[in-house]
């Protein structure tokens, strides 16, 4: 049970992150500096790793998923931070559950591949997961909680992420698959901080200054850190295990996320927005048993 155990610890540091990057943005620091030291803090961490580790000579196939899915990642990291900002944590993290479904659905849509009962059973149960988020809103109509998710700006963006994942987690497959988890990170995670860069010092110039600059990366030293643990933890459980049942294992992120938001930030709601999570977190587990 050693994996189930890692798996808990990934779910609850990248829940852990994900709070503390939204405190950080609520205390008006730039959300494109935050992604970039938050990316930065968790480096140091996956190089002693990479180090300490054996690891195999990548391959071409590595190279070429590795750098395809790059651009891809920035996109999803930008707006992934966009949407802790615009929203709370219990109207965006769950959206992440939609990743497994878009991975459903391309290959159902455009190849005419048949949909599983469990896989069918699971969407159902993630699409009344997402209505419930906005349950309360009922009142005003059947369709009401649909619309008010079409309100949310930090809902949109993680759908996004969530459809971005799609393609992401594809790739990063075929990588690690052509070397080793510990070379896909210490290889992908540094490519992705100097792509990041040139687009901080852009999007957040004005929040170069000494003051503020000290405030943010002290703010995100401990989103770096349970972002690194989170990294480490999921690398070392999805070699124990059917990847499957780590990622459904995971996915308790979305109600550990939940949770933060009502108790560190006082987000209402906390019942349906709870129900709902966990009505997205069994259709996940759904797809991906059924699937693996």
């Amino acid at each position: 049970m050693g994996w189930f155990f890692l798996t808990l610890l990934c779910a609850f540091s990248l829940a852990s992150s994900d709070a503390l990057v939204k405190r950080a943005l609520q205390r008006g620091h730039n959300e494109y500096l935050v992604a970039w030291l938050r990316l930065l803090w968790s480096l140091p961490v996956i190089l002693v790793f990479y180090l300490l580790l054996p690891s195999p000579v990548p391959t071409p196939e590595f190279y070429r998923a590795a750098l395809l899915a790059l651009p891809l990642e920035l996109a999803a990291l930008v707006l992934y931070v966009k949407a802790l900002k615009l929203s709370p944590l219990s109207l965006t993290v769950p959206f992440l559950s939609l990743t497994p479904v878009f991975l459903l659905a391309v290959p159902t849509l455009l190849l005419g591949e048949r949909l599983t009962l469990s896989g069918g059973i699971g969407v159902a149960l993630i699409a009344g997961g997402g209505y419930c988020l906005h349950l309360r809103s009922l009142r005003a109509g059947f369709w009401a909680p649909l619309k008010a998710i079409r309100h949310e700006p930090g809902s949109l963006c993680m759908i996004v992420v969530a459809l971005i994942y799609s393609f992401t987690s594809t790739l990063g497959k075929q990588a690690i698959s052509a070397a080793s988890p510990i070379l896909f990170a210490a290889f992908y995670f540094p490519l992705l901080a100097v792509l990041m860069t040139p687009l901080t010092f852009w999007r957040a110039k004005d929040a170069f200054n000494v003051q503020n600059l000290r405030g943010a990366v002290a703010a995100t030293f401990a989103p770096g850190m349970w972002f690194a643990l989170m990294l480490i933890s999921h690398m070392f459980a999805v070699n124990m295990v059917n990847v499957a049942y780590m990622i459904s294992v995971k996915r308790f992120s979305l109600v550990i996320g939940v949770l933060y938001g009502h108790l560190l930030f006082g987000e209402k709601g906390l019942a349906e927005r709870l129900f709902g999570t966990l009505l997205m977190v069994a259709g996940v587990a759904l797809i991906l048993i059924g699937g693996g």
